[in-house]
């Protein structure tokens, strides 16, 4: 069965970032993966932009609409993505609920900015039986999934100290390694404000801060976008190292093993196991697990009470600002 999905938004994530790829090259829009995914017909978009509404149906070959209920009525969709602005997110996602009835729907991170307003968002899909997710996307990595495992099995041993880097703000970028780091690490348990930092285009906050989880506590701190982007991730393990690199693109376990010099010191080993990551193909890798849930199968996406679980983190840690 092929399910017919509906991208709502044609900014970069919906669209734009790899418009211009070649064939076989990365896969980190939305239009992209479900165009390229054999579980999936991309039946239509709706962007507000005549310019971005003539250059998906020039690349795709398929209708694009200037109003989101238009493009509901004549597709009926499975699939809906909500890839608007973050405050158009509560909106459309009124519109996908009054005017259609997908099986699922894949929302832009965060939900919303405003904490009552995603809440009403989670309720009112599950009032309605329609899965949401929320395009975290790094859930859905091999290499992600892979640590995560590590880390429920005790083969990465918990409790865990650590140190992440972000940058463009913590609701913006902050919020995918907020999420990950619950997904690895279990609940934010607490949270200590280090540094009040600055506002990122002059709405988002930068602070840096010592958060307590489930298994362990990890420093986060405020790098600064406009010199370079810069997200990584630090773990110290009981038994090695863990380092989540580039954003992802490079993630290393480095297991403690016996000094060759020197007797009865204990260092990590050099060279390290590379952890496969599929982050190019990020948003592939996304669909891949949509259309597992669609087929009933086990998936990993972040679901919308999960992303409401870290958006609720997020103003918890910010109470202080």
């Amino acid at each position: 069965m092929r399910w017919r999905a509906i991208v709502a938004g044609l900014g970069q994530i919906g669209m734009g970032y790899d418009l211009g790829a070649p064939a076989y090259g990365p896969i980190t829009t939305h239009a992209r993966a479900l165009s390229a995914h054999s579980a999936f017909d991309l039946v239509g978009a709706v962007d507000p932009d005549a310019n971005r509404r003539g250059a998906f149906e020039q690349h795709y070959g398929a209708k694009a609409y200037a109003e989101l209920p238009d493009a509901l009525a004549t597709h009926t969709p499975d699939v809906v993505v909500v890839a608007g602005p973050t405050p158009l997110h509560g909106p459309l996602m009124a519109q996908v609920l009054d005017h259609s009835a997908p099986r699922a729907v894949i929302c832009e991170k965060p939900l919303s900015q405003d904490l009552e307003e995603a809440r009403g968002m989670v309720e009112a899909c599950e009032l309605a039986g329609v899965s949401l997710f929320v395009n975290y996307m790094r859930r859905s990595d091999p290499a992600v999934i892979e640590c995560k495992g590590r880390l429920d099995n005790g083969a990465i041993e918990a409790p865990v100290k650590g140190v992440l880097w972000y940058s463009k703000g913590l609701f913006h970028n902050g919020s995918h390694f907020v999420n990950l780091l619950e997904y690895w690490l279990g609940r934010v348990r607490g949270s200590d404000l280090l540094n009040r930092g600055r506002l990122w285009d002059d709405h988002d906050p930068e602070p840096d801060l010592r958060v307590t989880f489930d298994r362990g506590v990890v420093v986060f701190l405020a790098a600064r976008e406009e010199a370079f982007s810069h997200y990584t991730v630090e773990l110290i393990a009981e038994n090695g190292r863990l380092r989540y690199d580039r954003g992802g693109e490079l993630v290393v376990w480095q297991p403690a093993e016996p000094d060759r010099d020197f007797e009865g010191y204990t260092v990590l080993s050099t060279g390290g196991e590379r952890i496969r990551s599929a982050l190019a193909r990020y948003q592939w890798s996304v669909t891949n697990e949509l259309a597992k849930s669609l087929a009933g199968e086990p998936f990993h996406l972040c679901s919308g009470r999960e992303a409401l679980g870290t958006l609720e983190s997020i103003h918890t840690m910010l109470e202080g600002i």
